[in-house]
């Protein structure tokens, strides 16, 4: 996993608690994932960044990973 947080986020201390939380999410949340991936996040820029948003985001792009790798090819 990879995180690109970039300085339009903020200061450091900012940026650092980005990836705190990113971090955390992923790794409560990876065993969603049905194989093994790369995956780099990179969070859009907002007001606030908080741990409940970031997992929605993560979750659902998680879930939509696991639809199209199931989906038939054709």
């Amino acid at each position: 996993m990879g995180i690109a947080v970039s300085k339009k986020h903020g200061k450091a201390v900012v940026r650092n608690r980005i990836k705190r939380l990113l971090r955390e999410v992923f790794r409560k949340n990876s065993h969603i994932l049905n194989r093994n991936y790369s995956v780099i996040l990179m969070p859009k820029t907002a007001d606030e960044y908080s741990y409940k948003t970031f997992e929605k985001s993560v979750v659902s792009c998680f879930k939509k990973v696991n639809l199209c790798e199931n989906s038939p090819k054709g």
